[in-house]
């Protein structure tokens, strides 16, 4: 990952609605939510929710899929392991110490894919 990258991720999340859908999602993952339960759920206007889903895809953190009159928002979880490890790629690499960073990442179930034929209500 390079350091424009990191910060366009960074900058996407340092807004509290957008924080909260991303959040929202990853509760989902990996098969997310219809835009239309994400409104609900976090009380957010379309348009609103409009702008801050074009802000997190943009930043390469959610997907979109048309699902007849539906479109579903997954959250791209290697985008956010990526971060991560670029974060703290050189952890302690200065130091005498060794801070042993766990570099385990979020995964979801392999087998929860799921079809999205019919609408999901929450």
């Amino acid at each position: 990952m390079q350091t424009k990258q990191a910060l366009t991720i960074l900058s996407a999340l340092a807004q509290e609605s957008r924080l909260a859908v991303y959040r929202l999602l990853i509760e989902h993952a990996p098969d997310g939510l219809a835009a239309s339960v994400i409104a609900e759920k976090l009380g957010l206007a379309n348009a609103t929710l409009s702008f801050h889903l074009k802000e997190l895809s943009h930043a390469g953190l959610v997907t979109s899929q048309q699902s007849g009159r539906f479109v579903y928002y997954a959250p791209v979880i290697e985008a956010m392991n990526d971060l991560i490890g670029y974060l703290t790629d050189h952890c302690c690499s200065q130091s005498d110490g060794s801070c042993e960073v766990d570099k385990t990442s979020c995964k979801p179930p392999a087998a929860t894919t799921k079809s999205r034929s019919k609408p999901r209500t929450v």
